[in-house]
C-alpha cells in the first residue's frame, strides 16, 4: 500500500489532485489507516494509469468516468485505442518539430498545416462517443452523476463507511449458499444502499454488476480486501439474485 504522497510523487502529480479525484469519486483509495490518511494499492495505482493516459489525451474529467467504465469491460482494445490516439499525438507534434527546424534554418516556411489538430480530436471524440454508447448514455448513469454532482466530502465519507459495512457483511458470509436467505438479505442491503446513494438498481443491472465484480480486477482486489473470496461470492449472488 502506498501513501497519497507516495503516490504523487511516483506519478508527478499533485496530492491535491488525487484529494480531488477521491472526491469526486474518480480514485477512491482501497482503504485508509485509523488516522483517515488514503492508502492505494496496486487496483489504484492501475486504474490511476488509465485516467492519466485519458488526461494525457485531453479528456476532460466529467467523460472519464464513463470511459473507465467501458474500458473495463476490454482493457486490451482500450489499451490499442490509447496507442492510436498517442501516435497520432506524437505525430502532430513531430510535424511542429520539424516546423521550428525549418524556420530555424531560414526557410520562410508559413505552414499552417502542422497546428491541424483535427485528425487527433476527431479520433478522440469517436472515442468518447464510443465511450458514452456503451455506458454514458444510459439513465443509470445519468442519475448516479445527477445525485453525486452535490455530494460533499462528508458525503462521499458517508457513502464509503456505508460500503464497508455492507462489504465485511458480504466476507462474513463466504462460504455460504449464494442464493440463501442470508446472502440473498446482504444483496438486497446492497441494492438499496445503490438505490439510495446513486441510481435505481434494477435486477438486470445488478447481474451486470455482479459480472463486474470478477472481470474488474480493480473490483476483485478491493472487495477480496475485505476477505478472500468476497468478490466471487457478490458476483454470484447478484448475478443469481432473480432466481
Amino acid at each position: 500500500m502506498m501513501t497519497v504522497q507516495e503516490v504523487a510523487n511516483l506519478a508527478g502529480v499533485s496530492t491535491r489532485t488525487l484529494r480531488y479525484y477521491d472526491q469526486i469519486g474518480l480514485l477512491p483509495p482501497a482503504s485508509a489507516t485509523e488516522a483517515g490518511y488514503r492508502l492505494y494499492g496496486d487496483a489504484d495505482l492501475r486504474r490511476l494509469q488509465q485516467i492519466l493516459f485519458l488526461r494525457e489525451l485531453a479528456f476532460p474529467l466529467k467523460e472519464i468516468a464513463p470511459m473507465l467504465k467501458a474500458e473495463a469491460a476490454d482493457t486490451r482494445r482500450a489499451v490499442e485505442r490509447h496507442r492510436e490516439l498517442l501516435r497520432l499525438k506524437m505525430e502532430r507534434l513531430q510535424g511542429l518539430i520539424d516546423l521550428c527546424e525549418r524556420i530555424l534554418q531560414g526557410e520562410d516556411d508559413l505552414d499552417l498545416k502542422p497546428f491541424d489538430e483535427s485528425a487527433l480530436s476527431g479520433q478522440r471524440d469517436a472515442y468518447a462517443q464510443e465511450a458514452k454508447q456503451r455506458w454514458g448514455h444510459t439513465d443509470a448513469y445519468k442519475e448516479s452523476a445527477r445525485r453525486t454532482a452535490g455530494y460533499t466530502k462528508e458525503d462521499w465519507a458517508t457513502v464509503q463507511a456505508e460500503q464497508e459495512e455492507i462489504f465485511r457483511g458480504f466476507a462474513a458470509l463466504v462460504g455460504q449458499d449464494p442464493v440463501g436467505d442470508a446472502v440473498r438479505a446482504q444483496v438486497r442491503k446492497w441494492r438499496d444502499m445503490i438505490g439510495a446513494r446513486f441510481y435505481a438498481c434494477s435486477d438486470e443491472m445488478l447481474a451486470g454488476l455482479g459480472e463486474m465484480y470478477l472481470a474488474d480486477e480493480r473490483f476483485q482486489k478491493n472487495l477480496d480486501a475485505y476477505g478472500a473470496g468476497t468478490a466471487a461470492l457478490m458476483s454470484e449472488a447478484m448475478r443469481r439474485f432473480r432466481e
